[in-house]
Parts: structure tokens; sequence; C-alpha cells
């Protein structure tokens, strides 16, 4: 089995937001990411992952988050990395912990990408390897009614079938009268709707909104209250008249089956950067499964790159329902890719090529 001693460059980048997007824990203006590079000396390829933690989300957000990365890598250059995927999945596990799920992602991305050529391909998809679109949900953020009705508008123009409004900041009466507006011209068979909480409603008052989001025929909403309540969540998973995503409750959780066999709910929303990657992401989808219980996959505000993978992720699992990856768009400056967004599908284009992440390049400007 080959084995090959890597060195890994960090470069990072503040990607800007063309809007301030709004969510329960405040207004988003813009995200710092790091991405890794994989090299050999004696080769031109490039393999390239993205550690991006969530800021006052993911567990690794911490002050001393780039010092961390800087010693793991460190560490990782004594390596002699496998050629195999499972052995460098391996190797990722024993050597970052599970406290940081954004460098095991990252990690995990470059040497694979490494290992591929450089190609940014990390295992056998159809996403990929066949350039088989994937239907995703168009995203409307917090913000004031008006701005939220302007995103509906629009996301209806672009051809979503599947539209995700994220709720709870502002009073719910008026969520309730936009989703409404939709309703009154989409049926569920031709809009299907999600809502994302992010915990913003209090146990007390929450069945009675879930019950009122029920008209509506909402498909499923996410996190209605704030993680850690697993008593509070499974009484409302177990009575509830629309299904219940799980989504803040998966972070930092380390024994899964206690979790979905305590809460029992009818979905989980899983992001890798968040949960720790491949190899995490995809116990999840196992656990799930035995349980008969749905999921999907979102990105978590990544650049392209951090995209690239859990679109490819979600692809090899072979999901069948709207996924979460609409968010390239997002930013002033983020990477040119072959990543496309077209009538509600993300693509992988064949003639686009990547733009090679530079923290001075023209776009970071």
């Amino acid at each position: 089995m080959k084995s090959t001693r890597l060195k890994f460059d960090l470069i990072d980048r503040t990607l800007r937001f063309r809007f301030e997007a709004g969510t329960s824990r405040g207004i988003l203006n813009s995200r710092k990411i790091w991405w890794i590079r994989a090299r050999e000396s004696s080769s031109s390829v490039e393999g390239w992952g993205e550690a991006a933690p969530l800021v006052n989300l993911s567990i690794d957000d911490r002050p001393d988050f780039e010092q961390k990365l800087q010693e793991i890598l460190s560490i990782a250059e004594q390596i002699h990395w496998s050629s195999q995927e499972n052995k460098v999945l391996d190797q990722v596990e024993q050597l970052v912990s599970w406290e940081f799920p954004s460098i095991r992602f990252g990690l995990e991305m470059a040497v694979l990408d490494w290992n591929s050529g450089g190609r940014k391909q990390f295992f056998e998809n159809d996403f990929r390897d066949e350039f088989k679109p994937i239907p995703i949900n168009g995203l409307i953020w917090m913000g004031d009614r008006q701005f939220m009705l302007d995103q509906i508008e629009q996301k209806l123009d672009e051809g979503f079938n599947c539209i995700k409004m994220k709720i709870g900041a502002i009073d719910f009466d008026q969520e309730l009268e936009l989703l409404s507006h939709i309703r009154k011209t989409y049926s569920s068979d031709q809009i299907i709707l999600r809502v994302d909480a992010n915990g913003a409603f209090r146990f007390e008052e929450a069945m009675v909104k879930l019950k009122k989001l029920a008209e509506l025929d909402i498909h499923s909403i996410e996190q209605p209250i704030p993680s850690g309540q697993w008593r509070e969540m499974a009484q409302l998973c177990s009575s509830t008249p629309i299904p219940i995503a799980l989504d803040e409750e998966l972070i930092g959780v380390r024994d899964k089956e206690n979790l979905l066999d305590s809460i029992q709910p009818q979905h989980i929303i899983l992001k890798p950067t968040l949960l720790g990657g491949f190899r995490e992401t995809s116990e999840w989808i196992r656990l799930a499964k035995a349980r008969n219980i749905g999921w999907w996959m979102t990105s978590a505000l990544e650049s392209n790159v951090g995209l690239n993978a859990i679109a490819q992720l979600a692809s090899f699992h072979r999901s069948e329902i709207h996924q979460g990856l609409g968010t390239g768009k997002l930013y002033h400056n983020n990477l040119q890719s072959p990543l496309l967004v077209k009538n509600g599908l993300i693509y992988y284009q064949s003639s686009e090529s990547w733009e090679t992440p530079d923290k001075d390049s023209k776009a970071n400007k």
C-alpha cells in the first residue's frame, strides 16, 4: 500500500455576504474560513480542504482555533498518508480530536482530494462523476416582512419547488402570513415548504405554533426549541402535527444512538462541518436509516470548496429529497467553481474550472 508524506499550508479568507444574513442568533455580515492545501514536494498536484467553524455554533469556534489548526497540520506533516480512502479517514480520526469537527472535515477533504489527483473528487458519486444534479431548497433568510417577501418571490421565479424559511425573527403571525402567501398560490404538491426555527420557540408555546404551521401543509420544522432539552424535544416529536428535524441538537454529541433513541425525531439535518466530516456524518446516516429516521444534508455557510464536498457526500448516500446546498451565491468573494444553481438544482459543470484559492485574489479585494 502506497503512503506519502505531505506538506500542508493554510490560506484564510473572510467571505463577505451580499446582504445582512439574519438568523435567530443575530445578523451575519462576514464569515472567516481557512483553506487547507495538501501537496508533495515532488508533485504539482494540490489537494484542497476547508475548515470553517461557524461563529456561536460550532464547538470549535474558539479564540485559539487557528493556532490549534496550525499545530494539527504540523503533526499531519509527519504522517505517511495512505492512498486508501478508509485508511485516510482512520488517520484523520486518530489525529484530530472530536472537539475540532471542522478541522477533521477540512483535513479529510485535503488529503482525499490530493489522492484523487487534485480533481476535487472525494469518492465515487453521481454528482461529480456523472454530473447528476441534486435538488435543493431555496433559503429565505430572516429580515423584515418585505425583505422576506422579496426573497420568496425571487426563489419562486428562479424555479425552486422547495422553499425553506427561517422563522423566529419577526412576529410569528407575520411569518404565518408569508407562508400563507405561498400556500394561497401553490399546493403542497407544487411547492414544498420547510421552516427553520433555530431553537427560537419556548417549549411552552411550541405546540400551539406547530399546530398553526400544520394548517399550511408544512413539510417539516427544524429545531423548534433550543438544543439540550432532550425530554421536552422528545415530547414534541411524539405528538407533533408536523415532522420535526433535529439540527443544532446534533452538534457536539458523541453518543449518537442515545440521542436518537431518546428523542426519536422524524428527521435529522446533517452539517458535516459541524459534525466532524465525512465519516461522522455517514455514521449519523447509518444510525438514522436503522431507525427509519429521515435525513438531509445542508451546508453551514462554507465557501464553494466545502459546499462541493458536502454535495458529493449527499450524492454518495443517494438521498433523493431536497438538500440544503444553495449557499454558493451568498458571498461577494466566494471561490469561482464549477458549481451552478439553476431551477432549484445544484450542478457540477464539467466545462468549468476551479479558481485556485488565494488570499489576495481579485475576488477578495
